[in-house]
């Protein structure tokens, strides 16, 4: 039964980022008048680290990689980071490989991270 929700849980998930997915290649953000705009940016006038992130992603999925870069340049970098973190909690390599995982997602890593988040935000706005 704990596999069946599991694989329940994984499905649901894999609907939604995928669902997510199919929405950012046909509707550009550039040019659609419904989605979300920043509001720290249209509060403050500053770019926030999330700035240009629906951007980066439609054109990622374009194969635009350069401007998906430009657009937000954490975001896209952050995208391989991610999805090693996927690898490690849905497909039990925390397990397998427990000193990787701590040095990649254990407390060190998350002030790390942090860190260049605080820094990326300065910077983008200098």
């Amino acid at each position: 039964m704990k596999i069946l929700k599991k694989n329940y849980r994984f499905i649901l998930i894999t609907l939604i980022i995928g669902s997510g997915l199919l929405f950012y290649y046909f509707i550009n953000p550039e040019s659609s008048r419904f989605l979300l705009k920043c509001p720290f940016k249209y509060t403050t006038g500053f770019d926030c680290p999330g700035c240009g992130s629906q951007r980066a992603i439609y054109a990622a999925l374009h194969g635009e990689f350069r401007q998906a870069f430009s657009y937000n340049p954490l975001f896209i970098i952050a995208i391989p980071y991610v999805f090693v973190g996927i690898l490690f909690e849905w497909f039990g390599l925390k397990y397998s490989f427990p000193k990787i995982r701590k040095i990649l997602f254990g407390k060190t890593a998350i002030y790390v991270i942090a860190a260049v988040i605080i820094l990326f935000f300065i910077f983008r706005n200098i």
